[in-house]
């Protein structure tokens, strides 16, 4: 799948789960619960020693999701991520290495970004979309909305403080092609193994931002 295929998978779906695990075991049962939530894709992250391993049981079991690699800060997580299976590549900030391998490896990656320069970075790259990482922290919708104006070629995916009260509100501006959030996957649930009710948040996150139809 490349980059223009994911990207619209993921409008498609308007969220993406960001998810810790500590432990491999946990992986199943968590993209289960997503799937069954109506939410089949995740952003493992290369937080934990068990992301690689998650990610692998994830990609083999649930060959339906969309499993991305987050957190990835160096080319060799790069490289073990994909050979786990992930689909895609998210990482905190723009690493031209990462970014460079991606690309000729043919890997969908959203790099992180705050700042003109680092989306001119981007830019440099041809991509289409980046992660604006952390979004609260560094101005919420509001500066995106003001990058976005001398950067019309290119949309974003706001992850960091995302939650059920200000989803909807991030995409409904038109630059916002999904949000990333783990209020749905809170670690929490996943350490006291109750998947029950990730599949029950999961399931209210989808009809949340599905609410009032297609964008």
């Amino acid at each position: 799948m490349n980059q223009s295929e994911l990207l619209e998978k993921i409008k498609e779906k308007k969220l993406v789960p960001v998810v810790k695990l500590d432990r491999v075991e946990d992986a199943g049962p968590l993209c289960e619960a997503l799937c069954e939530g109506g939410l089949p894709v995740a952003e493992i992250t290369f937080r934990t020693a068990a992301a690689e391993g998650s990610i692998r049981t994830a990609a083999k079991e649930f060959p339906e999701m969309m499993v991305g690699a987050g957190t990835v800060i160096n080319v060799e997580q790069a490289k073990r991520a994909v050979d786990a299976g992930a689909s895609f590549l998210v990482s905190p900030g723009i690493s031209r290495e990462v970014t460079q391998w991606a690309l000729a490896n043919g890997i969908p990656i959203f790099p992180g970004t705050c700042s003109p320069s680092e989306i001119m970075t981007a830019l440099e790259y041809g991509l289409p979309a980046v992660k604006f990482f952390p979004a609260s922290q560094y101005g919420g919708l509001e500066a995106i909305k003001a990058l976005a104006a001398p950067f019309p070629g290119i949309s974003f995916m706001p992850t960091g403080g995302i939650n059920a009260q200000n989803v909807r509100e991030y995409l409904a501006f038109e630059k916002v092609i999904a949000c990333g959030g783990s209020w749905m996957v809170k670690d929490g649930l996943i350490k006291e193994g109750n998947f029950a009710k990730i599949r029950e948040l999961t399931g209210e996150a989808v009809a949340l931002v599905n609410e009032g139809g297609e964008r």
